[in-house]
């Protein structure tokens, strides 16, 4: 089980010694009012049902916009349908463009480690499956550096009482999920799955980055 306020405190010690080394409907707030000559980024991450982590990192400022799609595996433009069988080897991802300036990737990894159980191999609660996995997506080297930092740190520290299983792979391809698929709590806020399975995750993913989540 995860030790929240210890892994919060962790994190936050681990991020400065990294640089030093180099339901209902509810309304997501707008942050779409960044400068335009601003250089926006991007990250990939899985971990479970993208309904899941899609409606979680939507809420941190200085996200513009998060795409859920499939990355990961050897078919070209899959379906769900596809996705679900586990045969493509795809994982339910969420792609998540984003401001540096507002909010940093240190940062979105420690949302990512928070927004799900890393130490759930190919599944997330009664998720079960490959398209399930924990995974990180790096676009680039420095992506790529931070993440396997975080997760060793993670490791030595004893936060999960179990290992981390988390993949670290570099993104080759990222498809888009068909439109149903985006923006789903949101829109289906209602839905038991949304109601029993996504609004308890929200509502302590809210809980633990108060600090941190845009403003109306």
């Amino acid at each position: 089980m995860l030790r929240l306020s210890f892994l919060s405190s962790l994190l936050a010690i681990t991020m400065i010694a990294c640089a030093q080394e180099n339901a209902s409907k509810d309304k997501v707030p707008d942050d779409m009012d960044a400068p335009k000559d601003t250089k926006l980024e991007k990250a990939t991450f899985g971990g479970g049902c993208f309904w899941c982590t899609e409606a979680q990192f939507q809420y941190l400022d200085g996200v513009t916009k998060v795409e859920s799609g499939y990355a990961g595996g050897t078919v070209a433009n899959p379906t769900y349908e596809e996705v679900c069988t586990g045969a493509t080897g795809h994982a339910e991802v969420i792609q998540v463009t984003y401001d540096p300036a507002k909010v940093t990737y240190d940062e979105l990894l420690e949302a990512f480690w928070q927004s799900h159980d890393p130490t759930q191999l190919n599944r997330q609660g009664n998720d079960v499956g490959t398209q399930y996995r924990s995974v990180i997506f790096y676009h680039n080297e420095d992506q790529h550096k931070k993440a396997e930092y975080y997760k060793d740190k993670l490791t030595k520290s004893g936060a999960f009482d179990k290992p981390i299983v988390t993949e670290i792979s570099p993104l080759n391809n990222f498809y888009p999920a068909e439109d149903y698929h985006q923006n789903y709590y949101n829109q289906n806020g209602s839905q038991p799955y949304c109601y029993y399975v996504i609004k308890p995750k929200l509502e302590k993913f809210k809980k633990v980055f108060k600090d941190k989540l845009k403003h109306n």
